[in-house]
Parts: C-alpha cells; sequence; structure tokens
C-alpha cells in the first residue's frame, strides 16, 4: 500500500500526535522532533501558524471529495457542518459542485455554511422529511452525491436517503464503529459508497488552496492556545 502510494492505507502506518492506539507514535511535544524528509512540507510566507494548524483537517475534506464523482455545476449534499464537513463543503464548491446543501442539527453551524459557500441548508432537529426537501431543491431527483460527514446511523441513512438514483454517497465520518445500513435501498436504486481515510498525498494541494484564500479555515478557529 505504501509503494503504491496508498499512504493512509500503510499496514504500518504512524502519525505523530494522534492519540489512537493503532496509528499514534510519541513525541510529538518533545521540544526538538525528528521526522522523515518526505512528511514535511514547507510553508510559504502568506499562509499563517494558527492556520497551517488545520492542513491536516483540509487534506480529509480534499481526500473525500477527490474520491467523490462531482459533476461541474451538479448537486451535492454535505450532512454533517462540524469542521470536517465545512471543509468538505468548501472542497465540492472548488470540484464544480454548484447546488450545494448543508445538513446539521445546529443553526450557528449552519450559518457558518451558507457563508462558505452553500447554497442551502436544512436543519435536521425541526425538518420533516429531509430527503424530500432535498429532492424539491434538485428538481425532484435527489442530489448527484453525498458526502456524510458524522458517522452516525441516523446521518448515514439520511445520506443514502438524499441521493438520486445511481447517486453516490461518501462515508467520512465514523463516531459509531457500526451502523444499521440501508441495504435494499442502495441496491435497488444502485447507488455507489466509498469510504474516506485520512488524506493521501493532498497536503502540497491543500497547502496552496488555503494560501490562495481559495479554502478559508480561519472561522473554524474558535480559540488560539500560546505554547507557554
Amino acid at each position: 500500500f505504501c509503494r503504491r502510494g496508498a499512504i493512509n492505507l500503510c499496514d504500518n502506518r504512524e502519525v505523530l500526535g494522534v492519540s489512537c492506539g493503532d496509528y499514534c507514535r510519541y513525541g510529538a511535544f518533545a521540544e526538538y522532533v525528528v521526522v522523515p524528509e518526505w512528511i514535511v512540507y514547507p510553508l510559504p510566507d502568506s499562509l499563517a501558524f494558527e492556520h497551517a494548524a488545520l492542513i491536516e483537517a483540509v487534506s480529509v475534506a480534499v481526500h473525500a471529495v477527490a474520491r467523490t464523482p462531482v459533476t461541474l455545476g451538479g448537486s451535492a449534499v454535505v450532512v454533517g457542518t462540524g469542521m470536517i464537513g465545512l471543509l468538505v463543503l468548501q472542497a465540492l464548491r472548488l470540484a464544480g459542485a454548484k447546488n450545494l446543501i448543508a445538513v446539521d442539527l445546529e443553526n450557528e453551524k449552519l450559518n457558518l455554511a451558507i457563508q462558505l459557500g452553500a447554497t442551502n441548508v436544512i436543519n435536521a432537529g425541526t425538518a420533516e422529511d429531509i430527503p424530500a426537501m432535498i429532492r424539491d431543491l434538485t428538481g425532484g431527483f435527489g442530489a448527484e452525491v453525498c458526502v456524510e460527514a458524522t458517522g452516525l446511523e441516523a446521518t448515514v441513512s439520511t445520506a443514502v436517503n438524499c441521493v438520486r438514483k445511481g447517486g453516490h454517497v461518501t462515508l467520512v465520518g465514523n463516531l459509531a464503529p457500526q451502523v444499521g445500513f440501508p441495504l435494499q435501498n442502495v441496491v435497488t436504486r444502485e447507488l455507489t459508497v466509498a469510504g474516506s481515510c485520512a488524506s493521501q498525498g493532498e497536503y502540497p494541494a491543500c497547502i496552496s488552496l488555503m494560501a490562495d484564500g481559495a479554502i478559508d479555515v480561519a472561522p473554524l478557529i474558535t480559540a488560539l492556545a500560546p505554547l507557554d
């Protein structure tokens, strides 16, 4: 996997600063850190350090969208507008999606989604029938693609039900390790479902997109903690 470039699937993958036992490599809080040169990327002067801290999150979103067959001028739904979902929203817009619909429970996040490019938002806490609302916003068919960025049974079900026949669902969120899955819906409507894990070499592209302002992370930063 590593040799073919699928670094996120490497059997011996280690990540500095990640607490997950499967990938954990200690030492990121040391005064000096030694790392392989091939995981080091120079930052342009135009990219602030506090913004650069979000490169990894941006790469997760960009990788997910790279696994999603976005149509130029097409429709896309993002279920879950936390940090990753809001970055996915921006990446979908850059990939060419025109009709961008965001779904979440919190109006504050949905307002932020509008600020970052969503054309329509749906509050899942008050909406009676989310798939029907999305069909109304997409000519009666449903969205062409959906990216699910939460990872709960209810949100996965929403993602599957909001796309049209022959549509595509990319699963990024994984809050729940196992969920009930609407199998018959996927089979009879011939949907494509793809998982997306971490990133796979997208850092240079992400740094460029952030430095140019094409992806805006500033609204996602809620606090700055000095090293001391």
